[in-house]
């Protein structure tokens, strides 16, 4: 089952959004995906699809409301002009809010844009179970890696014109240093790789972080 929905923000204020579910949700857990800078488009919503096919309850916050684009200074301006914060402190943690009070562990999952905000969702979601971060880095001072107290995985793109392989590198061994559950993979390709529908898709890169995505999500939310 898949349909457009709304659910409360912390702060009672309503955020739109997209949701699917496997056959047998009962005691399925649950993942929130985090948009890219399109806008929660028909690629973000299939990638939201192959999750509940494995099993997962998912929520993908309209960060947006409703704007979609595919020109790309469009998308800049969108994403310039979203407030970080309150996207991942009432946006981001509704839903995560939202799916736990279903039962059952969430993690969170993002890609570009939405890899930086999953990864303040581990450091300001004190729900989140697990995060796994396509691409993103947070900027400094928009959180403090020392705080996070969950397992992370990330995937870089050795070629990324938007997030430099030097900021991946920071972020790890600031990760590193709390002893968490840690995996950081680094792929010989540009921005992006994994979306299949961009000019930088690579299929052989965008697999094996799937792979490992879904290995990694399945450890923390499904075992135990």
């Amino acid at each position: 089952m898949s349909a457009n929905s709304e659910f409360t923000r912390p702060d009672g204020k309503r955020c739109p959004n997209y949701y699917t579910e496997p056959k047998d949700a009962a005691n399925a857990p649950g993942i929130v995906v985090m948009q890219e800078w399109w806008g929660l488009n028909e690629q973000i919503e299939a990638v939201a699809n192959r999750l509940a096919e494995a099993g997962y309850r998912v929520m993908v916050p309209d960060l947006y409301r409703g704007e979609i684009t595919l020109d790309a200074a469009e998308a800049e301006h969108h994403m310039n002009a979203l407030d970080f914060g309150d996207a991942a402190t009432q946006d981001l943690r509704g839903a995560v809010q939202a799916l736990k009070a279903k039962g059952g562990k969430v993690g969170v999952i993002g890609f570009c844009m939405g890899g930086v905000l999953a990864a303040l969702a581990a450091m300001h979601v004190p729900e989140t179970d697990v995060v796994v971060d396509w691409y993103g880095v947070p900027p400094e001072g928009a959180g403090d890696p020392s705080t996070v107290r969950i397992p992370f995985q990330a995937h870089f793109a050795l070629r990324d014109e938007f997030f430099p392989i030097e900021q991946a590198d920071a972020l790890e061994a600031k990760l590193k240093a709390t002893g968490i559950p840690l995996e950081c993979y680094r792929y010989d390709a540009h921005h992006a790789f994994g979306n299949e529908t961009g000019q930088n898709y690579n299929a052989e890169a965008a697999k094996a972080a799937w792979d490992r995505s879904l290995a990694f999500l399945n450890k923390y939310l499904k075992a135990g």
